[in-house]
């Protein structure tokens, strides 16, 4: 019985050593490799490039004073559509001391001025009546008198002036009055009441009362590196995407493209301006951020294939086409257009040809 036992555990032992090496024998089998196929497609090819930029009207203006003093009211707020002439602030003059001594002065010596020569008229027509003078010396007299009196207007006019901003006889022509210069919608109010402004003179910008634009005409402004402007030229197909408007796309023409670039982040970029068509319904703010597609070149309906599929030789394209089950021949093709996912395909290929693509997971081995 001991013998027999003993037997019963060696087979055992061996048959389980026997199953372990043909266990371990059918891992170390290579599982045949299954390929993938894949078709060309009729399709349309697009090549691009990508310039980053903003949408912005083309007509911007910044209205300034022409007097400094402080911002009395303002008219309106951002957003506001204008037409030229509408006023859009009023400036309360804060008159200069010296300045304002000197008209002074000048109104007072006017005043005088006018005074005597009064005096001198009244007494010329009494001589002139005693026929003691000419009618001539009569009209001089006169005339002194009416330049007294425009001088003392004048000299008054530029008192009001120094004092208010405005003279009683400007009406609203005065410089307190600031106005809008274009048609078009405020864009920004970038003062208070209160605050003080300086006028736009030879030597100072002066303070911004307002900035207006005509929203009706926008463009594109962009920049591309020096590797792709010489792709470009004025009059290409540009397609925008806002990024506040996604998935919307938006129709525009290159029109200008810098002669002179600027070096930024140590390449060199390019700025390139295009007009934005009609947007529809769309409402486009100025400053939102765009991507221009720049189409630099198109085919229409041809027949395509995944570029990630072809095999290079120097100058020579290939790829293996199917020509049994999970059999393959080399094959020479020609090729056209590119745009980094799909290349045209002139010659070598039918659309009913498969093409070698990828291995798919390995077949487990026979046991």
């Amino acid at each position: 019985m001991k013998r027999l036992l003993t037997v019963l555990f060696t087979l055992a032992a061996l048959a389980v050593f026997a199953a372990t090496i043909w266990y371990l024998w059918q891992k170390a089998q290579k599982a045949p490799v299954v390929y993938r196929t894949e078709t060309p497609a009729v399709t349309d090819i697009v090549r691009k490039t990508v310039a980053t930029g903003s949408v912005v009207p083309r007509k911007e203006v910044l209205v300034k004073p022409q007097v400094s003093g402080i911002v009395e009211s303002i008219a309106v707020e951002p957003g506001q559509t204008v037409k030229r002439g509408d006023l859009l602030a009023t400036i309360r003059v804060v008159p200069n001391t010296a300045a304002l001594a000197a008209a002074e002065s000048r109104v007072t010596q006017a005043a005088l001025r006018a005074a005597d020569a009064e005096r001198d008229v009244l007494q010329q027509q009494r001589l002139f009546e005693d026929g003691l003078v000419a009618e001539r010396e009569l009209r001089q007299s006169r005339l002194a008198a009416d330049t007294a009196r425009e001088e003392l207007a004048a000299a008054r006019d530029n008192l009001e002036v120094i004092r208010k901003g405005i003279s009683a006889r400007a009406g609203n022509a005065g410089n307190t009055q600031v106005r809008a210069t274009i048609d078009g919608m405020v864009l920004d109010v970038p003062i208070k009441e209160g605050t003080s402004v300086i006028e736009a003179n030879t030597f100072n910008d002066g303070t911004t009362i307002g900035s207006l634009a005509d929203m009706d005409e926008l463009i594109f402004e962009g920049k591309v590196d020096e590797s792709e402007v010489g792709k470009l030229r004025p009059g290409m197909e540009i397609v925008l995407t806002i990024g506040a408007l996604e998935p919307a796309r938006f129709s525009a023409v290159l029109e200008y493209i810098a002669p002179k670039g600027v070096a930024e982040n140590g390449a060199i970029q390019f700025q390139i301006r295009a007009a934005l068509r009609n947007a529809g319904d769309a409402l486009i703010r100025a400053n939102y951020s765009a991507n221009a597609d720049i189409v630099l070149d198109r085919r229409e309906k041809v027949l395509a294939l995944k570029e990630s599929l072809l095999q290079f030789e120097g100058d020579e394209v290939f790829v293996e086409v199917e020509t049994g089950p999970q059999q393959f021949e080399r094959r020479k093709l020609k090729t056209g257009l590119s745009d980094g996912v799909l290349i045209e395909v002139l010659e070598g290929l039918g659309k009913d040809d498969r093409v070698k693509a990828g291995a798919v997971e390995a077949a487990e081995p026979k046991s």
